[in-house]
């Protein structure tokens, strides 16, 4: 069933998914409250803020209402309410690709959600580990890509802007970079400003984003060439759907995910070169870092990564690794505890915020220390994933050719009609043997022979020779 043109202009714009789930935080609102307004379960509402589904009719009018923010006060003086504050600033990290952090101007602080352990992480997220700490140099901004297409706009009065919010001496070149190489977002995308092609808009993303991936898919799984392998499948993917992360709030976050989801499938348990990590470090102190983190579960590694490697909020790093914001937090808190009784240098630090500072540098000088491979070139990316968009389409359409022709050769060659089978031969018991003069021997036919030589044809008598 498709929509027509009319009920999607009619239908309220909805912000991204991690952006829903900023603004029902920031409204101090649980995901029960909130599938019970809508009308659906709660399950549903999870799916919505993973991007999963979307709502549609009277639950996408309500569900946006619900995350709309606070309309700004009249006057020009007067303080913004907490909840524009909270988008606005959430708008702002979008814009730049990185993750909110803590402004100039901060905003008041909401209630805790009673759903929150009160013992979640409420430092700011660390910088994060791509860039100049993990990667290559970051590029120029690019300009703008051809066609772009910015996503809807969240539903009420526009808000106020905001500082942008300080991020540490690693900066958030990540995102930023790469939604400006993706959607052509940032400083210098006037309608004046040349227009890149999707070609040269994924290799801007790609030489920016990939050998910092790498170096992260390797802390995450101990395997090199598994990392590079990773990487490559997901900028693949990212070409193939192009369209979609080219309007993307974050690209390289689409592709990190990507990454990881690849990284960490069981299946690579049954490849023979993926069944071990590599050999670990040397230096004693990156040896012990390396093996407490991998002999952490998947799920508390990937979370710690995120968090304090990385850099995502703790919000963001539940959206992506599909969990809930308390159970993102429990994972940080196990994660970091397990690694606090194989570092002491962890478990002496004050506060979570020197834990979180510390683990990002040990991590950072980590991937840093350790040699991963080089990424392939771009164009190899490219023309790989089309290889292999082409390859399966010619697969499919051979399978079907060959489905149609052995349905056609049945059809032609199966009996019209039906043919009852042979009975197979059986022993009959019981029949007399076969009656009759016994065989003549050979003096008997000789015998016969010279009988019917020696016959006359009158009455005569047959006279003995007498020899």
């Amino acid at each position: 069933m498709t929509r027509s043109t009319t009920d999607e202009a009619a239908a309220p714009p909805l912000p991204s998914p991690k952006e829903r789930r900023r603004l029902r935080e920031a409204r101090s609102l649980s995901e029960e409250q909130v599938a019970e307004a809508v009308g659906v379960t709660r399950a549903t509402v999870r799916s919505w803020e993973t991007g999963r589904t979307s709502p549609r009719g009277r639950k996408r009018a309500l569900y946006a209402k619900l995350l709309a923010p606070d309309p700004a006060p009249a006057s020009a003086g007067a303080p913004a309410p907490a909840g524009v504050q909270a988008s606005a600033s959430a708008s702002a990290s979008a814009s730049a690709g990185t993750p909110a952090s803590t402004s100039t101007a901060e905003p008041k602080p909401r209630p805790t959600p009673a759903s929150a352990p009160a013992t979640a992480p409420k430092a700011p997220p660390p910088p994060p580990l791509t860039a100049p700490s993990l990667a290559a140099p970051a590029p120029e901004p690019v300009p703008a890509v051809a066609a772009p297409v910015s996503p809807p706009p969240p539903s009420g009065p526009a808000p106020r802007p905001e500082p942008e919010p300080k991020r540490g001496k690693v900066g958030g070149a990540d995102g930023k970079a790469g939604a400006e190489a993706a959607a052509g977002s940032g400083a210098g995308s006037g309608p004046e400003a040349p227009r890149l092609s999707p070609d040269e808009a994924f290799d801007a993303l790609y030489a920016h984003a990939a050998p910092g991936l790498v170096r992260q898919t390797y802390l995450l799984t101990g395997r090199r060439r598994l990392a590079r392998e990773s990487v490559e499948r997901a900028f693949q993917l990212a070409w193939h759907r192009w369209p979609e992360v080219a309007v993307d709030r974050d690209p390289a976050g689409w592709v990190r995910a990507a990454a990881y989801e690849y990284a960490m499938s069981p299946w690579h348990r049954l490849r023979r070169t993926h069944r071990h990590p590599d050999a670990p470090p040397t230096e004693p102190a990156r040896r012990a870092l390396f093996e407490a983190l991998l002999d952490l579960p998947p799920a508390y590694r990937r979370t710690l990564l995120l968090y304090d490697g990385v850099g995502l909020d703790l919000p963001e790093t539940a959206a992506e690794t599909e969990a809930s914001t308390p159970a993102a937090a429990g994972r940080l808190e196990v994660a970091r505890a397990a690694l606090a009784e194989r570092l002491p240098e962890l478990a002496a630090a004050d506060s979570p915020a020197e834990q979180s500072e510390l683990l990002h540098h040990r991590l950072g000088g980590l991937a840093r220390a350790e040699h991963v491979p080089t990424p392939a070139p771009a164009r190899k990316v490219r023309t790989g994933s089309e290889d292999k968009a082409r390859l399966w389409t010619r697969a499919a359409i051979a399978f079907a050719a060959l489905l149609i022709g052995a349905t056609a050769l049945t059809l032609h060659t199966a009996p019209t009609h039906y043919e009852p089978p042979i009975a197979p031969p059986e022993r009959v018991g019981g029949v007399p043997p076969r009656g009759g003069p016994q065989k003549l021997t050979a003096q008997d036919l000789k015998l016969q022979k010279s009988l019917n030589e020696q016959l006359a044809h009158g009455p005569e008598r047959l006279v003995p020779e007498l020899r």
